[in-house]
């Protein structure tokens, strides 16, 4: 079963230096209809002004990976961290007994796009870390790359979660395969581009919730960059 959720349907927020999309209920967007998928929260797509940012905030008990796409982000948290995330890094933050922490466009003149992702821990109480990976563009070119998973395999970031995230860059008509195990759903969220899942169109912003299906096909329809999530 393939549940599509359409870019326009997602809940906004626009307050000038940051421009929403809303996966998931989130803030002052409330759709009990989507609460999440699985161990997945949050997707949010951001867009942040120059020189705008996230003052210093807590969080606890969440697993939380920023992706950028285009620009550079700022991080800054209160274990010492301090870090510039880029296009094709890979960077978690285990929030576990808690941590606070600061996100900033540093840039005068570009905006920075990227997507905030939430995803919830196996349990409570885990010590706060942090983790930063980069990933070529070859690595992820024609193929699915492991970005963050339980175990850290492939060299991707950890996550305290039985949940994989892969990324993927795909030209017209290139194709990857992903198998669903028993039991297992997917997630996917169109970052850049279109393309075609199990046969049906995804554009820019447009995601797609996979349950009892024994694969994941994905086919570009045009220039793409895709997340696909391997959920418990």
């Amino acid at each position: 079963m393939i549940t599509l959720r359409r870019s326009n349907q997602r809940g906004a927020a626009n307050h000038g230096w940051l421009d929403s999309r809303f996966s998931f209920s989130f803030a002052e967007y409330y759709d009990p209809r989507f609460m999440g998928f699985r161990s997945l929260r949050v997707i949010n797509e951001d867009r942040v002004a120059p020189e705008g940012g996230f003052p210093t905030h807590p969080h606890r008990d969440m697993e939380i990976i920023t992706y950028v796409l285009e620009g550079a982000l700022e991080h800054k948290d209160s274990l010492g961290t301090g870090s510039i995330i880029r296009p094709g890094d890979g960077q978690r933050m285990s929030a576990g007994t808690g941590i606070r922490h600061s996100e900033f466009n540093p840039s005068k003149t570009d905006p920075v796009h990227l997507l905030q992702i939430w995803i919830m821990p196996d349990k409570n109480g885990h010590e706060p870390s942090y983790e930063q990976k980069t990933f070529p563009e070859e690595q992820k070119r024609g193929k699915l790359r492991l970005i963050a998973s339980p175990d850290g395999s492939d060299n991707s970031v950890t996550i305290h979660q039985d949940a994989r995230l892969y990324v993927t860059l795909l030209g017209p008509d290139q194709e990857v395969r992903h198998p669903l195990a028993k039991n297992r759903h997917a997630w996917v969220q169109v970052a850049k581009g279109a393309v075609e899942l199990n046969g049906q169109k995804l554009s820019q912003g447009d995601a797609a919730a996979i349950s009892n299906e024994p694969s994941v096909n994905l086919k570009g329809a045009e220039d793409a960059e895709v997340l696909l999530f391997d959920l418990a």
